[in-house]
């Protein structure tokens, strides 16, 4: 049975147009969509490469289904 892993994802829309993906479970997986399904399908083959990797180096596979998630409101 395959590994069943979840990551959250950041999308931040981009001046120029489209949007750029981080994975913060993931140090330096990023990529990029002209539209936000792209940007997710992009993002779902960034992790699955990334994780392809490390499993063929042998190394840990992170998650970050512990990890809690919350937005803090500032005033500047």
């Amino acid at each position: 049975m395959p590994l069943q892993l979840s990551y959250k994802i950041l999308l931040k829309p981009e001046p120029e147009g489209g949007y750029t993906v981080n994975v913060p479970g993931l140090p330096g997986c990023i990529t990029y969509g002209e539209t936000l399904e792209e940007a997710k399908a992009n993002a779902k083959e960034a992790i699955e490469l990334y994780v392809d990797s490390l499993k063929e180096h042998g190394e840990e596979i992170p998650s970050d289904s512990d990890v809690l998630e919350y937005n803090l409101q500032l005033s500047a």
